[in-house]
């Protein structure tokens, strides 16, 4: 029997057709679901019958579990309660997007044994699970709708190459899917970068979307300080805080991004581009630190997403920070930790530039000794 395709350029409102993909779900139905990436075979992980029906679209050939589609990062924490700290820096940096985390799941208080004995040897067939946030909005709002996660699979046999268009898909796997959402071709059409991450760090289990060096980039660790334009204290703090996390791990500052160390600044009402204050450039000059190069940029929302550790060099910043973004509230710290506000220096003379200094450096010991840097 044939398949029924859902078009959604044709469709007077997209939202007829997410809820018909919903219900088929329900009821046990196994869909075909446009990605970022290729399409996928689908079906509810509330269901044993729809589950078992997916699986046999592969006669049982995967090449390890099959992936759970939740619809958020904070989502994941239900199925991986102790997500290892490179795992949540993915998480909150490729998400929703290309990358499937495969997790150590062998924790007892996992959502995955919540769900039927059947999906659950299919998505934990050993101690590992994998987990994934698409980055396409027809799936995400099905997510939504759903009260369980998605288990999917590529749209095509063990021996097929990957569906890119819903054409693909009715040509490989037309009495197997019930209906199938076309959207066109796939944005990247290519396999999503599968990511094996522990608390030793990660490995790339299957190259796609993301090359090793770009997730390693993203796994990095990241400190970002923030002031208001960007010119006097963030990156003076920057480059202060370099040389102090540099001599911590034994390399030269322009070696960080090597060790996956990651330290900028930003401010809060920063200009792009503006040069640091003359005076800051002459007084990390005479601390051997060089900020001649620095350029300004304002702090957005990719920028707080990403840092692990946000220092603020004023309460009021980390009140702004909230403000905009409320949900980093664990990662935004005063510098000072209570022990009051870094004053502006700007337009001051030189000696209250090199106090300022004096008392970030201060702050910047007790950070640096901090970090949790050890399995970086």
């Amino acid at each position: 029997m044939s398949p029924q395709v859902l078009d959604l350029a044709a469709a007077g409102d997209p939202r007829d057709a997410i809820h018909r993909v919903v219900q088929a779900l329900v009821e046990g139905k196994v869909v075909a679901l446009p990605t970022e990436t290729v399409y996928i075979a689908a079906a509810s992980g509330l269901s044993e019958r729809g589950v078992a029906r997916l699986l046999t679209i592969r006669h049982g050939q995967l090449d390890g579990p099959a992936t759970l589609a939740v619809r958020s990062t904070d989502e994941v924490l239900d199925y991986v309660p102790q997500l290892p700290a490179i795992g949540q820096r993915l998480a909150r940096r490729c998400w929703p997007g290309p990358v499937t985390l495969q997790l150590p799941d062998a924790q007892p208080e996992s959502a995955v044994y919540r769900l039927p004995a059947k999906v659950r040897e299919a998505v934990v067939p050993d101690t590992e699970i994998r987990l994934r946030v698409p980055a396409h909005e027809m799936v995400l709002s099905a997510l939504r709708l759903l009260a369980g996660p998605v288990v999917m699979i590529g749209a095509r046999r063990a021996s097929d190459p990957d569906s890119i268009t819903a054409e693909d898909v009715v040509s490989r796997l037309s009495g197997e899917i019930d209906i199938i959402l076309d959207d066109g071709r796939c944005k990247f059409a290519q396999k999503s970068s599968i990511v094996r991450v522990d608390e030793r760090g990660f490995r790339v289990v299957r190259p796609g979307v993301f090359t090793e060096a770009n997730l390693k980039r993203l796994a990095s660790f990241m400190v970002v300080l923030v002031c208001t334009g960007n010119t006097c204290r963030s990156p003076m703090a920057e480059v202060m805080l370099k040389k102090r996390v540099a001599d911590r791990v034994g390399c030269k500052i322009d070696q960080l991004d090597d060790r996956g160390i990651v330290i900028m600044s930003a401010g809060i009402s920063a200009p792009p581009g503006a040069r640091s204050a003359a005076e800051a450039i002459q007084t990390m000059k005479d601390r051997g630190l060089d900020l001649t190069q620095h350029e300004s940029q304002p702090l957005s929302e990719r920028i707080v997403r990403f840092a692990d550790v946000v220092l603020t060099m004023t309460r009021g910043h980390r009140d702004a920070i909230l403000q905009a973004w409320p949900d980093a509230e664990p990662r935004i710290h005063v510098i000072s930790r209570g022990r009051g506000d870094v004053a502006d220096p700007i337009g001051g003379p030189l000696d209250l530039y090199r106090r300022c200094s004096e008392q970030l450096d201060a702050y910047l010991e007790e950070w640096a000794a901090e970090l949790p840097l050890e399995n970086i």
